[in-house]
């Protein structure tokens, strides 16, 4: 396996498996889940799948992987096309059959469907901040980091292609600001930065470049509660929000990765705040597979992991996606 591969499948394997250890326990609430804590991968549950079933936050991420890899650039149309596939046929999901999909991502697609451009069909309404576009973002970063480095708000081009492909399906800057704070923090890992600094830094730099551009005054007092990573360390779980709104899903996921050591750890605290249960896991996924790498993720949950040929073939993809590819 090659570097670039193994850093592929950390982050997107990463993502999956939160995703199917969450599936089981959507919208379980917190309470009940301290009764009966998630300790690994389970069938059935609110969606009656097989254990290790993913759902709509692993297959957009796939999609956009796949896109990405084919096309070597980021091509909105063919991103909205692959997401329309998985949305009416199945495809990029474990059984090529969908059962799950947020209402600010179904009427984005409804909108691409009925002819509008796909940088118009997100929602651009305080009421479609949903964590749907942060949930599958993740792949981005191999396109970018290779080519802008690890400050991806040193370059406009890196900062607008972020904003571009969450404005697909969420188009409100906050749901765009999260994006581009999660995406520079994961391409400060897979540049080898610490988790801590990685978090830090790229939570400090974003803010720094949002409050520097007026379109995304109204996003920045929402990221009051991330601004310090010691203070968000600290606080207490009963703090942490764990719902749909994706500056809560963000920070959860921060804070999860920040407060446990093992990719194992960080996931199962995720799914284990309840609520929005694979969202979370998938986000804090994300990054706690670029900070442990692929070999930490439990061999056991990626045994019953299914469709892991889908995922392969978007990792596959995304490995030829070169540097040099026109955007």
């Amino acid at each position: 396996m090659t570097d670039k591969m193994y850093q592929i499948r950390s982050g997107i394997y990463g993502v999956c498996v939160g995703d199917a250890l969450g599936v089981p326990v959507e919208f379980r609430g917190r309470e009940r889940l301290k009764l009966n804590p998630v300790n690994g991968m389970m069938g059935g549950g609110t969606h009656g799948q097989p254990e290790g079933t993913w759902s709509d936050d692993g297959s957009m991420t796939l999609c956009l992987a796949q896109s990405m890899g084919e096309t070597g650039g980021v091509h909105t149309h063919d991103i909205m096309n692959r997401f329309l596939e998985w949305f009416e046929n199945g495809k990029y999901s474990p059984w090529g059959e969908r059962f799950d999909c947020g209402h600010t991502v179904a009427q984005a697609l409804f909108r691409y469907r009925e002819g509008t451009v796909p940088v118009l069909c997100g929602g651009n309404k305080a009421s479609t901040n949903g964590n749907g576009s942060l949930m599958r973002i993740l792949p981005i970063v191999y396109f970018l980091y290779p080519r802008y480095g690890m400050d991806l708000t040193q370059s406009k081009k890196a900062m607008e292609l972020i904003h571009k492909v969450s404005g697909l399906t969420h188009r409100h800057c906050i749901a765009q600001s999260a994006c581009g704070i999660y995406v520079n923090i994961a391409a400060r890992l897979l540049g080898g930065m610490d988790c801590k600094t990685a978090v830090s830094d790229g939570v400090t730099k974003s803010l720094s470049w949002y409050r520097s551009h007026e379109a995304f005054e109204e996003a920045i007092p929402v990221w009051d509660d991330i601004q310090n990573v010691d203070t968000l360390m600290e606080k207490p779980v009963n703090e942490i929000r764990s719902g749909g709104y994706v500056a809560d899903t963000l920070t959860a996921s921060l804070w999860c990765l920040l407060n446990t050591g093992t990719y194992r750890e960080c996931v199962l605290k995720a799914v284990n705040l309840g609520d929005d249960t694979d969202t979370t896991a998938a986000v804090a996924g994300g990054l706690a597979g670029l900070t442990y790498g692929y070999g930490s993720i439990p061999q056991d949950w990626l045994d019953v992991l299914k469709g892991k040929a889908v995922i392969e073939d978007a990792c596959t993809a995304l490995l030829r996606c070169e540097p040099e590819a026109d955007t």
